[in-house]
């Protein structure tokens, strides 16, 4: 009888040493976990359901609070981010049913938000609701302070700032050197006086400033259409696409051509959750999220099919699998699922990628490269310095500790991997209170090292039950046979 190894989870608390689960851990960690150690994965196989996407789901949130009426939004995110969205839309008054266990929302809204005196929204370290929410509580009625989290305060807000201010609205945000106008935010509602206008807006920090300008455009444009104009060069376009299928699924449309260098939306639309979607909205898997389980199919031969994001989708990020097959992975993409294997007899080889649309998914790319055969470079990502943390500095630190060598540009970086594709053992890994930082690291365990995550609670922010999908699909590969 022989036993295939069983990924072991354990979760390191302040009192010591508690076992969480063989193949299966707790789904969620108290505050005071600490770390959690994962075996070797030989092979990671098996379906995974994915969570509702995070941009979508706060988009949705948003756009069904301007809607008048009720509108249902369904596959809802549990999460940090959506959390904080739906605590602030909850002080604007807007009415929320949590229905399936929090998986769906029921929005009862009058259509508008307002406030009578001042009032602070405390959003964390969610940018996916403080850059909408400035620019959508612009146009409405009241006196707003957003802010945040110490790091919150770090990443930056001006350019949005000043592109409402060319629109006419008043918003001001706070100067914080070295990085820039951030959080806290002050708005001034300019409900009912401003009508249209154009705005000009760099694309190159984070395309969620154009994103939230044009979820807030309808509210600004009365009688006169708002036009947006990049003056430079746009990351992460498909998260605006995303940005603009949503609106126009709620009843908005944006005008916009393939260069991607203006934007109109035409006056006198409106939000409206029934005439397209029968007041439901249901969102579709997070496709960053299921780059982990991809790589890690990729990394150990799989197969493992992620189930709710694939041709079909309007998330950039599923782009992430073509990249692993010109890794030398397997992948068929269907319209709503995406399944990666790879014969264990032909490497991984290293690749030069462009990931200008690929940010957050890139991260995981530094994974996939410690048993790649050769250099990976990973391309236009200089965003990666304003998230959640300074991620560019993360990934080479962390990367650099399993062993690789890595060399870190301004806006790239070329990862060598270890001696034989073997990384360092035991490692221990900073997060750096950044989910994405802490998914992506797991992974070394399916280059077959032991590894040691600090602060996993930190991916509650997208993804609470991560360190469960991966014990399950790493036990699914375990069984016990006769010889």
């Amino acid at each position: 009888m022989t036993l295939l190894l069983v990924a072991l989870l354990v979760a390191r608390t302040a009192s010591g040493f508690s076992l969480a689960a063989t193949g299966r851990p707790r789904a969620s960690f108290s505050a005071t976990v600490e770390s959690i150690d994962i075996a070797p994965i030989p092979l990671a196989t098996g379906v995974v359901r994915l969570p509702g996407s995070k941009s979508l789901s706060n988009r949705a949130l948003l756009i069904a609070a301007l809607c008048e009426g009720e509108t249902l939004v369904e596959n809802l995110l549990a999460s940090d981010d959506t959390e904080r969205m739906l605590e602030a839309l909850a002080a604007l008054g807007v009415g929320l049913e949590r229905r399936d266990e929090g998986r769906s929302v029921l929005v009862r809204s009058s259509g508008v938000l307002s406030s009578y005196s001042e009032l602070t929204l405390m959003l964390g370290n969610a940018g996916t609701a403080m850059r909408p929410l400035a620019a959508v509580l612009a146009a409405c009625e009241g006196s707003f302070v957003l802010d945040g989290t110490p790091r919150m305060r770090e990443r930056p807000i001006e350019d949005l700032v000043n592109a409402l201010g060319q629109l006419g609205c008043d918003v001001e945000c706070a100067q914080n050197p070295p990085y820039g106008g951030c959080p806290p935010v002050s708005i001034e509602g300019a409900k009912g006086r401003v009508d249209g206008g154009e705005c000009r807006i760099s694309g190159k920090t984070s395309s969620q400033f154009l994103s939230a300008l044009l979820l807030a455009s309808p509210l600004l444009a009365a009688t006169e259409d708002v036009v947006v104009h990049i003056v430079d060069d746009l990351i992460s376009a498909p998260y605006v696409v995303l940005t603009i299928d949503l609106m126009r699924r709620f009843g908005v449309e944006v005008d916009y051509d393939d260069t991607f260098r203006q934007f109109r939306v035409r006056a006198g639309q409106r939000y409206d959750s029934r005439a397209r979607l029968g007041g439901t909205y249901f969102v579709e898997g997070d496709a960053s999220s299921a780059s982990y389980f991809l790589a890690a199919a990729a990394m150990t031969g799989g197969p493992i099919t992620v189930v709710g994001c694939g041709s079909e989708s309007t998330q950039g990020d599923v782009r992430f699998a073509e990249v692993l097959a010109q890794m030398g992975a397997t992948v068929d993409m269907q319209p709503t699922n995406i399944t990666v294997s790879r014969d264990p007899a032909s490497p991984l080889e290293g690749v030069d990628v462009d990931c200008l649309d690929i940010p957050d998914a890139a991260m995981t790319l530094a994974s996939v490269a410690l048993v790649a055969r050769g250099d990976t470079t990973i391309r236009n990502v200089a965003s990666w310095r304003v998230k959640e943390t300074e991620r560019m500095k993360a990934i080479v630190a962390e990367t650099t500790k399993l062993g690789a060598t890595v060399f870190e540009g301004d806006d790239y970086c070329v990862i060598t991997p270890p001696p034989d594709n073997t990384p360092l053992s035991n490692v221990v890994i900073e997060t750096y209170d950044d989910h994405r930082i802490a998914m992506t690291f797991a992974l070394a365990a399916c280059a077959g090292v032991p590894v040691t995550i600090l602060d996993p609670k930190c991916t509650s922010k997208t993804f609470p039950t991560y360190f469960d999908e991966l014990a399950r699909v790493s036990s699914l590969s375990s069984s016990s046979s006769s010889s």
